[in-house]
Formats: structure tokens, C-alpha cells, sequence
């Protein structure tokens, strides 16, 4: 019997003894069944705790009983179990000799037979390789034969086509060289030309007089791109009552309708100062650098106070352009610290490139357009107020038009009351028998 059905039974006996015990209390009288009571559950309690101690104690010998012979047989187990894996172990150990002699023995059989096949392929193959090398000899003999005899005939082919091409080449060549010789000579004609005009070129740019009319050259140039003739003119005497004349002048509306503001613009180009410059910064020399930028910086200041001089305010607007030919030589004073502000602040002058005069000529430009806008703005509000003063006489037009259209109207309504008045009187005329009177008829109709 297992512990679950010790408990069930146990329980069963507790419960009978309860109902028993209960059963003995309502017999007895009132005054012990307190005592009966109490005396009944501890001699059950003591009776169910003994028997739950002998239950308990003959489960642990049962269970202890268990415990040993599962060790016993375990035991057992084991041992059947060593001795199955040694009788195991011995028969895997000779099987496994018996396969390796067999193996052994079968390796030794295959490579004898490997042995003696490779000998007679080798046999074989070296019979296949003899009548291979004598075919391939007869074979190469007779087409050593036949390849000599045909390099021969194409050796003579071309011997003939390589003397007929190479005399026709040589023609061709000596044609080309001539023509060549001619090109070369005409070449030698341009270059001595070319020569001649950058002696030219450096003639100009080394006279003084040369160089300031390469600069107006290029100035007259970017001003004819830009504005119209008469919005500009050169050799200005910008100062009233002086002998001093700018290069070219842009002209401005002024205050009255006949007034002239003018804009001096002068081309300077100082070229031995930028080209010392440009010597010494191809030598890396830094103290030649420094004397030739500040050489440059003092004749870009001399040249501006020269330019000063064309300002005349109200006569001519109150700064002046001083317009340096080159990109590099504007780049060159750009990059000398404060020198383009010092001589804007002090002398009233603004240096400019050929890009950056051709940029402040298109903005001038466009000032133009805006002060021509402007004046042709008047003509127009003229015309704005005419046609403002014809539309309200249309008007008015128009209004006398609509009275007499209305006049119209009603003179025509009031026809067509007559006339259905009269078709009315028609047809009663005709519905009228003879010997009627017409006249009440026509009374009647003139009084509705």
C-alpha cells in the first residue's frame, strides 16, 4: 500500500470516530459531554497518531526494502552490462584486424593489377608514340616541301608588289615633302610676320605715348560696346576754363534740361613697375618682391592724383574711373593691403578692370534706360489724361445716344399700340354686316 491510500484510510477511521464519539455525546446528560468530549478526541488523536506513526514506519521499511533491491539489481545490470561491452570490444577488435589483413591483401592485389595495366598502357602508348613520330616527320617533311615552294612564289610577289608599292610611296613621299617644304616656308613668312608684329607689340608697350593709346584703344573699345555715341565722348575738358582733357567722358543728364554731368574715365598702364613685379616673383625673391609692389603702389597713387585733377563738381560727377587695361595688373593693386580703399577715400578715384569697367558701364546702362523710362513717362501720363478727357465726351456721347435710343423706343412702343388698335378695328370691320355705322366704330377705337 502506497502513502496517498495510508492517508485515505486513515482519514475514513478519523471520521467514523468523530461520528462515534458524537453519537456517545447525545446519549449522555449535558453536564459530562463536555469532558466526554474532550477526553474522546485526545484518545482518538492518540490512536490515529499511533497508527499514523506504525503506517509511516512500515512505509519506510517497505520503501528502504525497495531502495535495496533496486541497488541489488542495478548492480546486476551493470555487471551483464561490463561483460556484454568486453565480449563486444574483443569481437569489434578482431573483426577489425580480420578487415585490415583483408584490406592489406586487397590493396597489394589492386596495385599489383595497377602495376601490370600501367605496363601495358606504357607498352602500348610508347608502340602509338613511335607511329605518331613517323607519320608526324613524313607529314612535316612534305609540308617543310610545300611551304618552301610557296614562300618562294610569294617571295617573288612581293618582291614585284614591294617595288611597285615602294616606288609609289617614294612618288608619294617626295610629293609630300615638297608640299611640306612649302607649308614650312609659307610658315617661316607667317612666323617673320608674327615676329614683326610683336616688335610691334612691344614697341608699344614699351613707349610711354604707345602704351597709354594700347589702354585708350581699349577703353573706346568697351565703351563703343556698351553705350550709344552720344552717351559718351572723348577728350573732355571736364574742368570749365582749363586745358585738361580726360581720355573719355560719360555724359549725364544734369539738373536742367540743357546741363551735362560728365563721368572722367582715364586708361593708365604702369608696365615697367608691374613687370619688375612679375620678375621678381618668378625668381622667388622676396625683397624684390617688396620693392617692385610698393614701386607699383607709388605710381598707381601718382597716376590717380593725376586723374584727380578732371573732377569738378557740379560739372562732372564726384568721383572718377581709373581704367587699367590688364586682369592681372587690376588683380595686382587689389592685393595691395588698403591701396584701392586709400585712393577711393582720398583722391575720389575707383580702379576697375576691363570686367569690372565693362560691369559698371552695364549698370550706367541701365541708368540710362531708367532716366529715358522716366522722361518718356511724362508723354505718356500726357497721353493717359488726353484719352481720359476724349473717354468722358464718349461718355456723354453715349448718354445722348441711350436718351434718344429710349425717345426711340417709346415712339416705336407706342406704334405698335396703334397698329394692333387698327388690325383690331379690321377685323370687327370685317365681322360688321352691311349697313353698319363705321363712324361709332372708329369713334370707339380713337377713344381707347
Amino acid at each position: 500500500m502506497d502513502s496517498q491510500t495510508l492517508l485515505v484510510l486513515l482519514l475514513i477511521l478519523v471520521a467514523v470516530a468523530v461520528v462515534l464519539l458524537a453519537v456517545l455525546v447525545l446519549r449522555r446528560p449535558e453536564a459530562r459531554i463536555g469532558d466526554l468530549l474532550e477526553r474522546a478526541l485526545r484518545d482518538e488523536q492518540r490512536e490515529g497518531r499511533g497508527e499514523l506513526r506504525e503506517q509511516l514506519e512500515g512505509l519506510s521499511r517497505a520503501q528502504d526494502a525497495r531502495i535495496d533491491g533496486f541497488a541489488r539489481n542495478l548492480g546486476d545490470l551493470s555487471t551483464r552490462t561490463d561483460q556484454r561491452l568486453d565480449v563486444l570490444r574483443d569481437t569489434l577488435t578482431e573483426d577489425a584486424r580480420k578487415g585490415r589483413l583483408e584490406s592489406a591483401e586487397s590493396q597489394q592485389r589492386f596495385a599489383d593489377t595497377l602495376g601490370l595495366r600501367l605496363n601495358e598502357l606504357t607498352q602500348r602508348n610508347e608502340q602509338r608514340i613511335g607511329e605518331m613520330r613517323a607519320t608526324l616527320e613524313g607529314r612535316l617533311k612534305e609540308l617543310q616541301a610545300d611551304n618552301a615552294q610557296k614562300l618562294e612564289q610569294m617571295r617573288a610577289t612581293v618582291d614585284e608588289k614591294l617595288h611597285a608599292t615602294l616606288e609609289t610611296r617614294l612618288t608619294e613621299s617626295f610629293g609630300n615633302v615638297t608640299r611640306m617644304l612649302a607649308q614650312v616656308h609659307q610658315g617661316l613668312g607667317d612666323m617673320n610676320k608674327l615676329a614683326a608684329d610683336v616688335g610691334g607689340l612691344q614697341r608699344v608697350l614699351t613707349n610711354v605715348k604707345s602704351r597709354g593709346v594700347f589702354g585708350e584703344v581699349q577703353l573706346a573699345g568697351l565703351l563703343e560696346q556698351v553705350f550709344a555715341p552720344d552717351q559718351y565722348a572723348g577728350n573732355v575738358a571736364t574742368v570749365p576754363g582749363s586745358g585738361e582733357r580726360v581720355e573719355f567722358a560719360v555724359r549725364f543728364p544734369g539738373s536742367s534740361s540743357d546741363s551735362v554731368v560728365w563721368l572722367p574715365i582715364d586708361a593708365k598702364f604702369p608696365r615697367e613697375d608691374y613687370e619688375r613685379l612679375l620678375d621678381a616673383q618668378e625668381r622667388a625673391d622676396a625683397d624684390a618682391v617688396k620693392q617692385a609692389g610698393d614701386a607699383l603702389e607709388r605710381a598707381v597713387r601718382k597716376q590717380a592724383q593725376e586723374i584727380r585733377k578732371y573732377i569738378a563738381v557740379p560739372h562732372t560727377t564726384e568721383f572718377a574711373i581709373m581704367f587699367l587695361p590688364t586682369e592681372g595688373l587690376y588683380a595686382e593693386v587689389l592685393r595691395r593691403p588698403g591701396l584701392f580703399e586709400a585712393i577711393q577715400r582720398d583722391q575720389r578715384i575707383t580702379i576697375a578692370g576691363p570686367t569690372t569697367l565693362l560691369a559698371l558701364l552695364t549698370s550706367l546702362q541701365v541708368g540710362f534706360r531708367t532716366v529715358a523710362i522716366e522722361k518718356r513717362s511724362a508723354e505718356v501720363w500726357n497721353i493717359l489724361a488726353n484719352a481720359k478727357r476724349e473717354f468722358g465726351k464718349f461718355g456723354d456721347v453715349m448718354d445722348s445716344v441711350k436718351t434718344k435710343l429710349d425717345q426711340a423706343s417709346k415712339q416705336i412702343d407706342q406704334t405698335g399700340v396703334r397698329t394692333r388698335a387698327i388690325e383690331r378695328s379690321l377685323r370687327e370691320v370685317e365681322s360688321l354686316p352691311s349697313g353698319g355705322e363705321p363712324t361709332k366704330l372708329l369713334g370707339g377705337d380713337e377713344a381707347e
